[in-house]
């Protein structure tokens, strides 16, 4: 094994213990729906382009959008990525900011049989949940005496996807992403008194968990057509097909007593009770249009059918359905320049509109966001990735609180070729 492939596996080794630090998100009201707030599969390179890459394929980067593109990957690639946030929530009358930074994926994909079937593993995080509400209640029916009421949750879901794709045409490959997804989501009730001559404090508080443990499964498709107008021009169209799962899961309920030094004691009332989360289908396509490794052009859809969601008592908490369009542009001025290292420099930009399936204030939710990104060049085929963006997801005029945000995430691309035979010793 090369010195590079050592580096290689002794970093997947050690990031793989860091798990448990993907995806740890900012504070954000609209994570405390259903499993939480969805990062998506997009990876660096992609964040930079709006998200988009269920069609354009990516000869140097996993593509973890549609597993059909992989097998343009002509060497084996690994991707760690990081991400890091600032949040700031306001309604008319306050304000409020957190900001957060961890590990955000693992990737790696390997050529089984080169431009023929490509095989790749990824860690990331599913769902994350992260939110802290507070409000006043009254007691027996009026004001004069009421309680402060906080609802909280944390934790969310990763999932560990296994990825292949394969050509049956020159022109048309298929590809199927089997991701199992597990880890637990927390919620907490707690309850105090406003005012009380009392000199020893005791409120109540409620404890949820729910443990999933399941697996998931898209079949996808990429047609590719190239020497178009008697040049170098690509087009390219792709669709990926989550299905509608039905999440093994299970609940956990505590009741605690808490005072003035910490916890007093605590029941369990509800120990590992299982059931199902019902999770929608999701249909995603795209279509781009390229100049060789000068530049691309694309734009993707999506959309869920929310209405099929239930949690584990069959209930349903959403309103309306989920939609996603993006648009994203990339452009290499001269990938084989040895005079202009900025020639050789990717640049990405898009753009992103959302519509979520929760509703606020009897509105549903939007985000729209702006993404700039490059990939810097390292050694001979390896770079590093860089992608910002900004922002806002609700609107203060019909959901009453709006969210804006800027994001940036870091990455770095490692190719290399293994399993090739030795020609001299």
């Amino acid at each position: 094994m090369s010195i590079r492939k050592l580096r290689i596996s002794l970093l997947i080794i050690v990031s793989m213990t860091a798990f448990q630090a993907l995806g740890q998100a900012a504070k954000s009201p609209f994570s405390s729906f259903g499993l939480g707030e969805q990062f998506g599969n997009a990876l660096a390179p992609q964040q930079g382009m709006g998200g988009v890459g269920i069609s354009n394929p990516q000869y140097w980067y996993i593509n973890n959008l549609n597993p059909a593109l992989l097998v343009f990957n002509r060497f084996t690639t690994f991707q760690a990525g990081f991400v890091g946030e600032q949040r700031t929530q306001s309604t008319d009358t306050q304000s409020g900011k957190s900001g957060s930074g961890n590990l955000n994926y693992l990737a790696l994909s390997v050529p089984v049989k080169l431009a023929k079937w490509t095989s790749s593993i990824s860690l990331m995080p599913y769902t994350r949940l992260n939110y802290e509400y507070k409000h006043t209640e009254p007691l027996d029916g009026t004001t004069a005496n009421t309680v402060d009421v906080t609802e909280s949750g944390s934790g969310g879901i990763n999932q560990f996807a296994w990825s292949n794709g394969v050509a049956i045409t020159r022109w048309a490959s298929v590809g199927l992403r089997a991701a199992y997804l597990f880890s637990s989501i927390n919620s907490q009730y707690s309850s105090k008194l406003t005012s009380t001559d009392q000199l020893a404090v005791i409120y109540p508080q409620v404890v949820d968990r729910t443990f999933v443990s399941d697996f998931v499964f898209s079949p996808a498709i990429s047609i590719h057509v190239d020497s178009l107008f008697g040049d170098n021009y690509n087009l390219n169209i792709g669709a990926v097909y989550d299905f509608k799962s039905k999440l093994n899961s299970q609940f956990n309920e505590r009741l605690e007593r808490w005072g003035n030094t910490g916890r007093i004691d605590s029941l369990t009332v509800i120990n590992n009770q299982k059931g199902v989360i019902t999770i929608p289908s999701n249909l995603a396509v795209g279509i781009s249009f390229g100049h060789g490794y000068k530049w691309t052009v694309a734009l993707d859809g999506a959309y869920s059918n929310y209405s099929d969601y239930r949690d584990l008592g069959g209930r349903n908490p959403y309103g309306s359905n989920n939609w996603r369009v993006s648009g994203g542009f990339e452009i290499i001025p001269d990938v084989n320049s040895l005079g202009s290292y900025l020639k050789r420099t990717t640049y990405r930009t898009g753009v992103s509109l959302e519509n979520y399936p929760y509703l606020v204030n009897g509105s549903s939710v939007k985000d729209f966001g702006i993404t700039f990104g490059f990939s810097l060049p390292v050694g001979r085929f390896s770079y590093l990735d860089l992608a910002l963006k900004a922002g806002k997801k609700g609107d203060k005029s019909t959901n009453t609180v709006e969210e804006n945000y800027f994001k940036i995430y870091f990455g770095m691309t490692l190719n290399d070729q293994w399993f090739i035979k030795r020609r001299f010793d």
